[in-house]
């Protein structure tokens, strides 16, 4: 084995020979990656019923407007996100990730079942929609902290050379909450008619997902904390303030990390989020229709992710990235200007496109952690992952429906385009993290 540095941190090159996940690390995964599918799904299904919520919580009037305001406060929820980013990747990062991992859970359950529970605008006028920011604020929060926690938990519970397939597993989580948030939707849909799902159906969806949360709460209080942590625990060697560590001695590798994610973050919530909105306003395709397309294609993606992981494991994870920077900018126009109301149609674009973004899905995790020092890992991830989701994932959706509805809707393609192959030289550039062990 061969010892460098960069970055602060030593880095050992390991012997190419495979390692099998043992019973507890597969373990570790899966409570990981369940705490995180229900973690997304309350996270995401605000999205999934936006066309609802903004009937319910804004004045009658223009629907526009009132869609507008809704994803403006979906993205007002990302305000939150780079502060839940350091605030709780530093608890992870001095109390443990387990710790992080149930904090996180049990504020994302909170806020949605106060979502679902919050009488309309009708009811109690601006309180409505005053309760509504308030609890993606805190949402916003949790999901900001969620991410860093759960990948420095996944990688750490990985041998060396499994970091990609077991850090994919976080991104397969994502996804698989967006096809729970859909699924429910569209479950919904055959519960009650549109006047229904308007009035009370779309609540129930919150409260289910809320439920969850608070459920999944035992399922990551079983696992036991990450070796590297406890090692460190022990030896006393914890960071008092893993954000100023951060900041002071590890900001290239921060912004690395938001230069890895802006691409991934954008695709995913153009495709995953706001597709069944955007296809169901864009071509008037029922939004029964719009869910089973989403569901399809998000469920393909499931098979893809785990596979692709292996994949950057072996042969490594810039060329993975590179792929997908550069396939889904050439795929950016077809993908956004053949949408039809025929459904096959719309499944096969949704599904090429995230097949396509499983290459950034399957080892961002992966790469990200490895930029870091166990000490900072939690921060580190976390806080700059947080500002990319923020900057090019949460204002997605408003910006897709803004620049629709003042007749630029032909242009977005440029902008996807355009954010893709910035990433593309991002990973161009960055160096290879596959085979190497940060301590």
């Amino acid at each position: 084995m061969d010892a460098t540095h960069a970055g602060g941190a030593t880095i050992v090159a390991l012997d190419p020979a495979p390692a099998a996940l043992t019973a507890d690390q597969k373990r570790a995964i899966a409570a990981a990656t369940l705490g995180t599918v229900v973690e997304w799904t309350d996270w995401l299904i605000y999205a999934t019923f936006a066309p609802l919520i903004a009937a319910q919580f804004f004045p009658p009037g223009d629907p526009v407007a009132s869609l507008l305001s809704t994803f403006a406060i979906f993205a007002v929820g990302f305000v939150m996100r780079p502060i839940g980013g350091a605030v709780l990747g530093a608890f992870a990062d001095r109390y443990g990730r387990k710790r992080g991992l149930t904090l996180s859970i049990s504020l994302m359950a909170l806020a949605s079942c106060v979502i679902g529970l919050c009488p309309g605008y009708a009811s109690i006028g601006i309180l409505a929609p005053a309760i509504l920011i308030l609890a993606r604020l805190i949402q916003g929060f949790s999901a900001g902290g969620e991410f860093g926690s759960a990948s420095a938990f996944l990688i750490e519970s990985a041998p060396p050379n499994r970091r990609a397939f077991a850090g994919s597993w976080q991104h397969l989580a994502i996804n698989a909450g967006v096809l729970v948030a859909s699924c429910l939707g569209f479950a919904l849909t055959f519960v009650a008619d549109d006047r229904g799902m308007s009035d009370w159906g779309w609540r129930i969806g919150f409260i289910v997902a809320g439920c969850m949360g608070f459920i999944t709460l035992w399922i990551r209080n079983a696992v036991r904390e990450t070796e590297v942590f406890e090692r460190r625990a022990a030896t006393r060697t914890l960071v008092r303030h893993p954000f100023r560590a951060l900041i002071r001695d590890h900001q290239g590798a921060a912004l690395r990390v938001i230069g890895i994610a802006m691409a991934g973050n954008l695709v995913n919530y153009i495709w995953m989020v706001s597709y069944p909105s955007y296809v169901h306003i864009t071509t008037g395709m029922p939004l029964r229709q719009s869910f089973v397309a989403s569901i399809v294609s998000v469920g393909a993606s499931l098979l893809v992710i785990p596979f692709v992981g292996l994949l950057a494991d072996r042969i490594g994870r810039r060329p993975v990235l590179i792929t997908f920077a550069f396939g889904s900018a050439l795929y950016a126009w077809p993908s956004l200007m053949l949408i039809t109301n025929d459904l096959p149609s719309a499944i096969v674009i949704e599904t090429i496109a995230l097949v396509l973004s499983s290459g950034f899905a399957a080892t961002c995790a992966a790469v990200m952690a490895e930029q870091f020092p166990s000490e900072i890992r939690a921060t580190g991830v976390a806080l700059p992952y947080a500002i990319s989701v923020t900057l090019f994932g949460g204002t997605a959706p408003y910006i897709v429906t803004a620049m629709k509805g003042w007749g630029y809707g032909d242009m977005i393609w440029l902008y996807v385009a355009a954010v893709c192959i910035i990433g593309g030289f991002v990973y161009v550039g960055m160096r290879e993290t596959k085979g190497e062990v940060l301590r």
